[in-house]
């Protein structure tokens, strides 16, 4: 991805000089299932992540160039989703953005929906309308799930700013309302539309910066969400593939949904909630 010259968003907040030990995830709904999947699929354990109370370490740690780069790097793909969805929510929505912050960490954090941890990946916080990264996830991205390069780190950020346009159109509030009212297995399915219209939402924005794509750009993207499918993690974990258990999509349909939004551009054309499959 070619991002010379491309300006980096000042809506960071760094917090990757001070660490949290033992942050406990209090998440509910949506951001639980996310945390578990994750956690799990990941091949990590997340039960002390759980249990434990926060705790926090005011003991400032040095920041390697590799870590800067990648922060550098979340700055300036962020700059693109701002720019992207001004111009969306002005040109088809006749509405105004409001861009989110994008918090960076180094091993766990707290937030208002819960601890943040790089074992749990990246998510989005909507109480305080906030997407949280380790960038060491993009080395897990890499060598754990097999989705390297740049474009598949940046459809990542794009993924969770997509949680934000959600928010900010009603979508989650909604979801997170009729997710009350339903059973785990219906939970499980609707919360997959949620992360499929994030899929084409982070395609509306890969069309939009198409031009700074360079070659293999988007076969990386493809790429990463074929391998975060959750088929081919559950697979990759040694389980058979379970479909009640679904929270993100399969291989299948991530790829599907993410094209859609990259060939048309268009966020009404990313409506999961009425499509007639997935």
């Amino acid at each position: 991805m070619k991002l010379k010259g491309i300006g980096r968003s000042r809506n960071i907040e760094d917090r990757r000089q001070v660490s949290a030990r033992g942050a406990g995830v209090k998440l509910g709904g949506v951001g639980l299932l996310v945390v578990l999947a994750i956690g799990y699929f990941a091949g990590i354990d997340v039960t002390e992540l759980l249990e434990n109370g926060p705790a926090t370490s005011s003991q400032p740690r040095p920041i390697s160039a590799e870590e800067q780069r990648a922060a550098d790097f979340s700055a300036s793909v962020l700059g693109t989703t701002e720019t992207v969805w001004t111009a969306v929510f002005r040109d088809q929505l006749d509405r105004t953005y409001q861009p989110p912050i994008l918090v960076l960490f180094s091993g766990q954090t707290a937030s208002p929906c819960g601890g943040a941890s790089g074992a749990t990946g990246p998510f989005y916080c909507p109480a305080d309308q906030k997407a949280y990264l380790d960038t060491a996830f993009f080395a897990t991205l890499a060598h754990r799930l097999g989705a390297g390069g740049d474009f598949a780190a940046a459809y990542v950020i794009a993924h969770e700013v997509a949680h934000h346009v959600q928010g900010q159109l009603g979508i989650l509030h909604a979801v997170d309302q009729r997710r009350q009212q339903l059973n785990q297995v219906e939970a499980n399915a609707l919360t997959v539309k949620l992360e499929l219209q994030a899929d084409c939402l982070a395609g509306v924005w890969a069309r939009a910066v198409d031009g700074l794509l360079e070659p293999g750009d988007l076969e990386e993207a493809l790429n990463a969400a074929r391998q975060i499918g959750d088929d081919r993690l559950q697979q990759a974990a040694g389980q058979i593939p379970q479909p009640h258990t679904f929270t993100h999509g399969t291989a299948a349909q991530r790829v599907r949904w993410f094209s859609l939004g990259y060939q048309s551009g268009v966020i009404g054309d990313c409506d999961t909630f009425r499509a007639n499959r997935l």
